[in-house]
């Protein structure tokens, strides 16, 4: 992935051809990163898809740019989705920016019996919900990716155990685990799903429903993180593990 700064377009324009870049994402890189003529940028699609751009004139919430050349960044081989309980307040949200800057590939919120926040069906779950996809969008923009982490509706914990039984392997972050995470084998490739509970800790029977389904009790070390920063410390082990990071 190139090291220019990454603005996010729905449709991406073909090599050659010129284009704005306006509304929020134009707004932010006329007036916030103050991009001028002769500079370079990045569009995305977050599926994967790039534009390396050239700044040909910028206007006071817009640039004009031409598309240098097109790119497109290989999905990895083995993806990663966290599973995140429902965490109260802003930790929430760092917990889903650390994780998409340790290359999380999907966000898979969790209903915990222990979580303290609550999503309901309503608006106000709809609006937590939206918060955590645009925290995820713009911590990709700043780590320069071109994928995008999906987040996904909510889920129980039935549900929960269903998706670790498709998957190519589970591993549930749990304080008395007895495994330490790098003496675990990684799937090489499909999906591996990663496990993170609430604050007050995955009870013993949503520990028996995952680990019933394939899930993996694994530790971090002889301490106990935080919900909202064990997800990406444990992103940090598996890219550093598997090829990821090749």
């Amino acid at each position: 992935m190139s090291s220019l700064p990454v603005f996010f377009a729905e449709q991406l324009p073909g090599a050659g051809s010129v284009t704005t870049l306006d509304g929020p994402e134009g707004r932010h890189a006329a007036t916030v990163r103050r991009l001028r003529a002769g500079e370079g940028l990045v569009l995305t699609d977050g599926c994967g898809e790039l534009a390396v751009c050239e700044v040909l004139d910028a206007g006071r919430d817009r640039l004009r740019l031409k598309v240098l050349r097109r790119e497109s960044e290989p999905a990895p081989v083995l993806r990663v989705t966290l599973v995140q309980a429902l965490v109260k307040g802003p930790r929430g949200e760092l917990a889903v920016e650390l994780a998409t800057e340790a290359g999380v590939d999907a966000i898979l919120p969790w209903r915990a019996d222990r979580c303290v926040a609550r999503w309901d069906d309503g608006p106000r779950g709809a609006k937590a919900l939206s918060r955590w996809r645009q925290t995820a969008q713009e911590a990709a923009k700043q780590s320069r990716r071109g994928w995008f982490p999906a987040v996904a509706e909510p889920v129980d914990t039935t549900v929960l155990g269903q998706r670790c039984s498709a998957a190519a392997g589970c591993l549930v972050l749990h304080e008395r685990a007895t495994d330490p995470l790098p003496t675990v084998a990684l799937p090489a490739a499909g999906e591996l799903v990663v496990v993170v509970g609430p604050e007050g800790g995955i009870t013993d029977s949503e520990l028996a429903t995952l680990t019933t389904a394939g899930g993996r009790p694994v530790r971090l070390g002889s301490g106990v993180l935080r919900s909202s920063s064990a997800g990406a410390v444990a992103l940090g082990a598996i890219n550093a593990l598997s090829q990821r990071w090749s």
